[in-house]
């Protein structure tokens, strides 16, 4: 796996965090930089995290995984892309009431919207038990790319509400269905 699918992968699963920052600032009246690096880096250190824990339980399978990893990381990706792809199609039910201003950078909230965009890196992290060389270097990337985008998002989602109809949620889908389908193709035209 070279720098650049991981620089990808970790781009296609930040998108989630993305989505959900910019909710956040749109839910916000008045944004602090603490508040936004707050949730920026609660959001990088699950979604670098779980990539870890998905490779470590990866381990106790290495010897079955190597034989079919190619299509590992096509149908997780795959499956991981389709599912961002269906949820960035959903109608958002916040529509900032009350509660949403008052709770949305709690740390439990936080912690909780971490895990649920999350969940994807943990799968993912699968797809690195042939490659156990890239494994750091893909945790820190993943935190970072996450780190960053979810710190844009909530400014973002402040600064312009809701005027941003792009669907970056989409976008992070698409992008991990053809990082999967690289692999593949490179694996079983290489091979």
């Amino acid at each position: 796996m070279d720098l650049i699918s991981i620089l990808l992968i970790a781009f296609g699963l930040s998108m989630d965090s993305f989505a959900v920052s910019i909710s956040q600032g749109i839910c916000t009246k008045k944004l602090l930089t603490s508040q936004a690096l707050k949730l920026a880096l609660i959001f990088g250190l699950f979604q670098g995290a779980m990539p870890a824990i998905g490779y470590f339980v990866g381990q106790f399978f290495a010897d079955t995984i190597k034989q079919i990893d190619h299509w590992l990381a096509f149908f997780i990706l795959g499956i991981i892309g389709v599912k961002m792809i269906i949820e960035s199609l959903k109608e958002d039910d916040c529509k900032c009431k009350d509660k949403c201003e008052k709770d949305n950078f709690q740390l439990k909230f936080l912690a909780t919207l971490a895990i649920a965009t999350s969940i994807d890196a943990l799968a993912a992290g699968f797809i690195f038990t042939p490659f156990p060389d890239k494994i750091l270097l893909a945790v820190v990337f993943i935190g970072l790319v996450t780190f960053v985008m979810s710190f844009l998002g909530v400014k973002l989602g402040f600064m312009f509400g809701a005027k941003l109809k792009f669907n970056f949620e989409m976008v992070g889908g698409v992008v991990l269905i053809l990082i999967g389908t690289k692999i593949l193709i490179e694996h079983t035209l290489l091979t």
